[in-house]
């Protein structure tokens, strides 16, 4: 019997994982129309005194993201009040869903990658994921290596779409 050799595993081909990129800690959303009179209107005296007496320790190293359930028409400052309470306590705050605060994540993350064992290389994005890894953040770092890569494919390596490959 002749011997089973992986060739996938003795080529050049370099896999990217965007899950490896993925930052462990809690993500949560507050809602901040619940200081706001009837959940529309911000009594500004009211809303301070509401945020200085909430319980900011339960957001401690916590990715957050604060939103506004209702069609409340606010001022640009309400969201730096909240952030103001946050600052010291949560590893991130963005104004959005949690949507949107994964997608702030990783494109920070991806653009303070070091892409030099990529050079050139042929590179494989994986495709399957079992966290949230936003679809834009496949786009971003397609962006970012298509300027370092020889080839680059996305999917499994027994399964791949061929997506770019650098002209000669």
């Amino acid at each position: 019997m002749a011997e089973i050799v992986n060739r996938v595993a003795n080529s050049k081909l370099k896999t990217f994982d965007l899950e490896d990129l993925y930052p462990s800690g809690e993500r949560v959303q507050i809602d901040i129309s619940r200081w706001l009179f009837q959940g529309f209107i911000l009594k500004e005296k009211d809303f301070r005194k509401q945020l200085k007496e909430h319980n900011w320790s339960a957001y401690k190293d916590a990715y957050v993201a604060l939103h506004c359930s209702t069609d409340a028409i606010l001022p640009a400052y309400t969201y730096l009040l909240v952030n103001a309470y946050l600052a010291n306590v949560a590893k991130k705050v963005v104004q959005g869903n949690l949507d949107n605060l994964e997608l702030v994540l990783f494109t920070e993350t991806i653009q303070q990658l070091d892409l030099d064992e990529y050079e050139n290389a042929p590179v494989i994005i994986k495709g399957c994921a079992n966290k949230p890894i936003p679809e834009s953040a496949y786009l971003l770092l397609f962006q970012k290596l298509e300027k370092v890569a020889k080839s680059i494919m996305f999917g499994e390596a027994c399964s791949s779409v061929p997506i770019y490959k650098k002209k000669k």
